[in-house]
């Protein structure tokens, strides 16, 4: 399992064409979708949201906002990572709400976590609280990009786009959030030059450090 595990790693890459026949099975959607929802999070709050886009046409109108990379127009769906615009305490509530629910966990135990989270985020500024909620989605970031190698998916995570016209094009004010990472998925043409260029890394032995 390792083995194979490391081969998928080496098998992905950046895809830069995608082939625009191949669609993703509902099947793989699902799984992305799962384990987008699975993914570990500070305090396991979830303040981020994904959007899927499907429909050809917008993804058409997505490129020129992506810089006219094609990816966004070629791939199956283009998935787009997304924080909350607001978390405050009736956000925390709702997530310690979900923990009883699904937990049967009694509030004496729950209110105390709940009011110290509660007043966490009320010291902190928008500002932190938006890297926070970043550093969050690059977690989840980098669990879908392993989960596409894991079941052959290709994907191309991209920074490059204008998130101020995604999110007006998408109406993703009137949702609550603002668009961070685009990571168009689906499957690569073959005539994709990058398919047959090495990876490029520092190597095990320069990048790790035991400590025994």
């Amino acid at each position: 399992m390792a083995i194979k595990t490391i081969e998928k790693l080496q098998w992905r890459y950046a895809t830069k064409r995608f082939d625009p026949t191949r669609i993703l099975s509902p099947d793989k959607l699902e799984t992305l979708k799962e384990a987008f929802n699975l993914t570990a999070t500070s305090y396991g709050l979830q303040p981020l949201k994904l959007i899927v886009v499907g429909n050809n046409e917008i993804k058409k109108q997505l490129m020129p906002l992506t810089f006219n990379q094609p990816q966004v127009r070629d791939a199956s769906h283009v998935l787009i990572f997304c924080i909350e615009k607001n978390i405050n305490a009736s956000f925390i509530v709702e997530h310690f709400k979900r923990v009883e629910d699904t937990r049967e966990t009694p509030r004496k135990i729950l209110d105390p976590f709940e009011k110290a989270l509660i007043d966490n985020f009320t010291e902190k500024n928008t500002v932190e609280i938006k890297q926070w909620m970043g550093n969050q989605l690059y977690l989840t970031l980098g669990a879908l990009l392993t989960v596409c190698a894991m079941e052959s998916i290709d994907s191309c995570p991209i920074e490059g786009f204008e998130p101020q016209k995604y999110d007006e094009l998408l109406g993703l004010a009137n949702l609550g959030l603002e668009s961070v990472i685009v990571l168009p998925v689906g499957y690569r043409d073959e005539s994709d030059f990058f398919i047959q260029l090495k990876k490029v890394r520092r190597g095990v032995d320069e990048l790790i450090v035991e400590i025994n």
